[in-house]
């Protein structure tokens, strides 16, 4: 059985539990099973429990209580926490402490949030599988020989296990959505600028987006209400009025239109396919028009992004060097100031984020940057008016959140093919949008069933809209099965 957020809110509220049994009963299924799975780098038992403390003292004082009150929730450990370290699964940050928490995390807390503890991720939330982690491969719960997608892995793996009731994950390319497909939950990156990144360690600044991993589309909501909205230490944050989007989320929407691109029949397992044909049935039956629409860019979003992306992440990580950040190699064999620059990094980055920086610095470089920088910047611009042009013609848009279910630990060594796992998810983020990952069934064909996904995407700041389809989506499909952990 999962664990349901909103009822484990409202089971705390009117004292059916406390929040001080329901932490010590996440903390249990922590203790059981994480050194299996692996999804959490650090746990905050004695913290947790004395948050928990305080809530059920305040409740039976008949004091008011924030909307989350003492709920568990896991924190991707690429957000920074005053509590613990935040290591971005990297051995360049493994004794890194912050001296102040982000701003999703100050919104999380004061509704009363309880921070159980911060999920492993591939390092500096490079990679699609959670294999590129420095404290070890993260393993999926329905079939512990299987990857759980990535960069999000932990947060993904931590939700579907019920070790907490929701996580937060960031999405630069796909980095929420594709772990929640691969482990059959639901992963929301909301469009850019709506959750301050205040507080996230950057990767790709144009893309970066914090978002929740939950249970449901009413979990995923109530999270995104509560972290949403302007920020001043953000000056990418949009400065407009949050939607109440939990009070309207049941209404269905009426007349409106569900685009089919082209481009997203292709390369897909047949499980994959069929979850898409059952939903666009599901959408049919609601009375939606299915509309077939063209986005030819596809394929090359995957390229655009490994222009992008790379390139902010070597401007962002220079800054880990060793003397103002950062591990400090103990050799003394450094030459200079550059070498010891050069033997701290080698020593504290792993071999896909020296890769990327490798790149990123490459396309930057003199007699370079207008052949490939700039070409993908005005890539990114097409991009965007295409899903433009798209969303005039229908309100959302289907298809596959990733090609494949989970595949084996170990079994995607090309570098290519690991990128390709992210082709229906980058564009989202090239283009600054919204979209969320929905369970869709599961693929049959391998040993244990594996989890696959269905995204719905929807133009900039339509998060109200894109929720109410996915939480229509939701109500028609019915209940899910869980792994047991």
């Amino acid at each position: 059985m999962n664990i349901d957020l909103v009822q484990v809110r409202d089971d705390i509220r009117t004292r059916k539990t406390t929040a001080r049994a329901t932490v010590d009963q996440t903390l249990a299924r922590i203790a059981r099973s994480n050194s299996q799975l692996n999804a959490y780098h650090e746990v905050f038992d004695d913290q947790a429990r004395a948050d928990a403390d305080r809530i059920d003292l305040e409740i039976a004082a008949g004091k008011s209580v924030g909307v989350l009150a003492g709920v568990p929730i896991a924190i991707k450990d690429n957000i920074v926490t005053r509590i613990g370290h935040t290591t971005c699964s990297s051995r360049i940050l493994e004794n890194y402490r912050s001296p102040f928490d982000a701003t999703v995390i100050n919104r999380l807390t004061q509704a009363g949030a309880i921070i159980v503890g911060k999920t492993n991720l591939d390092e500096f939330a490079m990679g699609s599988s959670c294999e590129k982690c420095a404290w070890g491969v993260v393993r999926n719960p329905w079939d512990i020989n299987r990857v759980p997608g990535g960069s999000s892995g932990g947060s993904a793996v931590a939700v579907a296990a019920n070790l907490c009731a929701a996580a937060l994950g960031s999405d630069t390319g796909g980095s929420i959505r594709q772990p929640a497909a691969l482990c059959g939950v639901v992963g929301f990156k909301p469009t850019y600028g709506r959750i301050s990144r205040y507080g996230l360690v950057a990767f790709g600044s144009s893309l970066d987006q914090i978002g929740p991993i939950t249970h449901s589309v009413r979990d995923a909501a109530l999270l995104y209400q509560c972290m949403a909205g302007d920020d001043p230490h953000d000056s990418t944050c949009a400065p407009r009025a949050v939607e109440d989007v939990v009070t309207t989320l049941e209404e269905t929407p009426r007349a409106f239109r569900v685009g089919l691109p082209v481009q997203y029949r292709k390369g897909n397992s047949p499980s994959v396919d069929a979850a898409v044909a059952r939903a666009v049935e599901f959408f049919k039956a609601m009375g939606a028009t299915i509309v077939d629409i063209d986005l030819p860019l596809t394929d090359v979003g995957i390229s655009t992004y490994y222009v992008i992306a790379p390139a902010e992440a070597s401007s962002n990580l220079a800054r880990f060097d060793g003397i103002r950040y950062g591990h400090r190699t103990k050799s003394t064999a450094a030459k200079d100031l550059f070498d010891l620059y050069a033997q701290s990094r080698a020593e504290g980055f792993g071999p896909e984020v020296q890769r990327r920086i490798m790149l990123g610095t490459y396309v930057l470089s003199a007699g370079y940057y207008d052949a490939y920088y700039r070409r993908a910047l005005q890539i990114r611009r097409l991009i965007k008016q295409e899903f433009d042009t798209a969303f005039a013609k229908c309100d959302v848009i289907l298809g596959p959140t990733s090609p494949t279910a989970a595949f084996s630990i170990g079994g995607m060594t090309d570098p290519l093919a690991m990128y390709m796992c992210d082709v229906y998810t980058v564009n989202t983020n090239i283009a600054g949008i919204c979209g969320i990952s929905l369970p869709a069934g599961f693929d049959e064909t391998s040993q244990k069933p594996l989890p696959v996904g269905i995204q719905l995407q929807a133009q900039a700041f339509a998060e109200p809209m894109l929720l109410k389809v996915a939480r229509a989506y939701e109500r028609v499909q019915g209940g899910r099965e869980y792994p047991t952990a």
